[in-house]
Formats: structure tokens, sequence, C-alpha cells
């Protein structure tokens, strides 16, 4: 079932409520206006018709000669009809009708010397119809007026109403969509800025509100904003902090690891199988306090100083040069440029290259491209690929994929994606994994271009 927006909701709302009062006013109106008009206009040709039975009696009084001039006189518009009924005879003028389609119940009133009037359809024609009596002979005089201008304007006056009260609504549809963006501003921008400390922005802040009401959101959600931003700095100072400690007595930690190494041969086995152990988690350990000194320098901000202009495909092949597998390059030529901080982007291939020689057996193809105003890296290895529902989530700080929970000697740290990640968006760029026409997976990494 389709569910309008809060916007929505409250424009039709106020289209409806325009709607329901302009209704009412246009129905009281026709009936007000139609009224009076209808009795306005019965009024005339009662009065009239009241005249011109004098005109005929007082010429039945001298004597019917001209009678007939008279009538057709009387008659006047040749819608309208004029009929006298006389010495069991029906004399007619104007616009012929057959006597015979009045009503008996007007005719009675009118022998019984009462005035009456009526409307009806004669000919499809709307009529009012008088009926008077005519002491002279015992007469009855009758005069047919037609409606139709009457009806034309009832007709007008109602189109007139309905297009007004559709107008009505649908400024009210227009008023209440403004009125209610005007009123959701306040909820937009505070949608906006939550999106933003979302997606990793903590400077971001609601402007200060003048409204009373609005006024203790702001300052709650700006407190709120602080206090997060205030947090997440402190931890990445402490992990900082506690990474440089740490590096001290790594330090150590590794010389002696490589000490061991070196009078591998004069130990035993059991001494030369605990030496291998404590080398292997030194390297790790060593690996993760650099992955922690990265990711506590990822909560800053790309530094515009260090920004250069940087020949992407030269980058990949200084990198991919300190390994020792000799993997195909493709870069498409002209090699594109971006504008990047080369310590970062030398990390995010270094990092991909790592991936896939821990978790992927080894990178397969390496390729540099345009597309889309974008520099395209593409790193294919030649593992089984990563599954769909973990292709996000192997981003994520600490996550090994479908490793996750077990434990190797080439196992990683969980940090060198997330670093991955995080570099790429210090840049307005994007990373992510797809299938690999190998077989295998393969990480995308897309930059802006810098224009040559």
């Amino acid at each position: 079932m389709l569910r309008l927006s809060l916007r929505w909701r409250v424009a039709v709302a106020f289209g409806l409520s325009s709607l329901v009062v302009a209704s009412l006013f246009a129905v009281a109106t026709w009936h007000l206006a139609s009224s009076y008009m209808l009795g306005q206009r019965e009024q005339s040709v009662t009065a009239q018709a009241v005249a011109n039975a004098r005109l005929v009696e007082g010429a039945l009084r001298v004597g019917s000669e001209g009678l007939n001039e008279l009538l057709t006189g009387l008659a006047g518009d040749p819608q309208s009809t004029i009929l006298l009924h006389r010495k069991e005879s029906w004399i007619t003028s104007g616009r012929q009708v057959d006597p015979a389609v009045l009503p008996a119940g007007l005719l009675a009133l009118a022998r019984e010397g009462t005035p009456a009037r009526q409307r009806l359809v004669v000919g499809k024609v709307s009529v009012l119809a008088v009926a008077l009596p005519v002491a002279a002979e015992d007469g009855i005089y009758v005069q047919l007026s037609p409606l139709v201008e009457l009806e034309r304007s009832i007709r007008f006056l109602s189109r007139l109403l309905v297009a007004g009260t559709a107008l009505s609504a649908l400024l009210g549809v227009t008023l209440g969509w403004w009125t209610s963006r005007r009123a959701l501003r306040p909820l937009t921008e505070l949608t906006a800025a939550a999106a933003r400390v979302a997606q990793g922005d903590l400077q971001a802040r609601l402007p200060q509100q003048s409204d009373p009401d609005l006024a203790p959101l702001a300052a709650t959600f700006n407190a709120t904003a602080s206090a997060l931003e205030q947090r997440v700095r402190r931890d990445a100072r402490f992990a900082g902090d506690v990474s440089h400690e740490l590096r001290s007595p790594l330090t150590t930690m590794v010389n002696a690891s490589e000490v061991l190494q070196r009078r591998r041969g004069e130990l035993s086995t059991t001494a030369r199988t605990a030496a291998d152990l404590l080398a292997n988690e030194v390297q790790r350990f060593r690996h993760m306090v650099v992955d922690l000194l990265e990711i506590a320098r990822l909560d800053q901000d790309v530094d515009d100083q260090a920004l250069e202009a940087i020949d992407f495909g030269e980058l990949v092949r200084n990198v991919a040069a300190s390994r020792p597998s000799d993997v195909p390059i493709d870069v498409e030529q002209p090699p594109p440029l971006v504008l990047a901080d080369r310590r970062r982007l030398d990390r995010v291939v270094a990092n991909l290259l790592d991936n896939a020689e821990r978790h992927g057996g080894g990178p397969v193809r390496i390729a540099v491209s345009r597309r889309n105003s974008c520099v395209r890296l593409e790193v294919d290895d030649a593992g089984p690929g990563v599954p769909v529902q973990l292709r996000e989530r192997v981003f994520e700080r600490f996550a090994r994929g479908a490793h996750a929970g077990h434990r190797s000697d080439d196992d990683g740290s969980g940090l060198g994606l997330a670093v991955v990640a995080q570099h790429v968006s210090a840049h307005s760029g994007a990373v992510w994994v797809e299938d690999s026409p190998s077989a295998g997976a393969r990480f995308v990494v897309e930059l802006p271009e810098l224009p040559r």
C-alpha cells in the first residue's frame, strides 16, 4: 500500500479542507443566488401577467374587436405564449402551445378566482405559467414566460462555482505544500546533519534557531554532536598514544626476535618452535600497531598542503615493484592523474596487494584506467572471491571476511581494508569488491581524475 510522505499528507489535508469549505460556500451561494433570481423572475412575470390580464379584461368589457391584436402585442417575445379561455374555447397568441398541456390544477385555481403560477416544461422549453381569472365572460388568462435566460445564468453560475471550488482545492494543496515545506525545514536540516554525522563529518551542526519551539532541538543536537566528536577524537588520541607507546617495546621485541632467528640453529627443537611462534606473533603485532597508528590519523582531514598531482599508473608500478611477485600491470595511456596525498595512496595500493596475497591467493592482474571522469584501479586475485553478504563488511575494522574467528600465520590485523576505505573516502572516492572474470575477487577503487 502506497503511503504518502508527511509533506504530501499535510498538503492533501489542506487541499481537502479547502475543498470542503469551498464546496459548502458554493452550494450555499448557488442556492441563495438561484432562489433569489428565480424569485425575482417570478415576481416580474406575475406582475406583468396581472397588468396584461387587466388589459384583456378591459378589452372584453368594451367588446372583442381588436382582441387578437392586443394578445399579439402582449405576447411580445416569440418564446412567450398568451392563452385566453372564453366561451368554451381557447385563443392562443405567440408561440403556439396546445392548451391540453396546461396542468388541470393550475386552471382549476384560476376558475375559482385564485391566481396561480407553476413552473413546467412545454415543448422542451422551461416556462413559468401564470393563470389569472378574468371576470368578464368567466374567462381565464394564462401567460407562459420562458425561463431559458434564467436557466442559462444559473448554469453559468454553477460552472463558475465548480471552477472556483476546484481552484480553491488546488490552492489549498499548494498552500499546504508550501506551509509543510517551511514547517518541516528544521526536520530536513536535522536529517541532513544526522546523515553527515553518520558519514563521518563530526563537525556537522544545526544553525541556531530563534523559534522557542525549535531552539531546544537544535541545541540538543549540537550538544550531542559535539560530545560525539569529542569522544571520537579522544578515542583516536588514545589509540594513537597507545600505539606510539607500544612502538618502543615492539622495536625491542622485533630485534630480539631477529636475533633468535639468526641463532635458530643453536636452539633445541622446542626452542626453535617457540622462536618461530614468537616471530610470527611479533610480526602480526607490528602490523597491527602500524595499522592502529594509521587509523588514529584517519579522523584527520586530508592536508591540502600534502596534495599533489600524481601519475596514478606510476604510483601503482612503484608500489608493486617493491613486492616479489611479478603481476601484470595495465595502465591506460596517457597515464591518468589524480590530486591526492601520495603517502595515503601508497598505503591504499599496498594494502590491496597485501590483502590479495594473504586472503586471495595472490594478485593476478592490476589495471589503471579511466571511467566517467574517474581514475579506476582494479586488483584481481586468484582466490575464491568474496560472498555477496560480506562485500560491505570486509571494509569494516577488524573484519577478516570468511576467516573471522580463525587464526593462521597469514592472517592480518583486520584493519587493512578499513584503512583503504577511509583513505579513499577522504579523497572523495569509492571502493568496493566484485567478482573478477577469473572467478576470484576484484577490488575496485575510483578517484576523481585531475584534468591535464
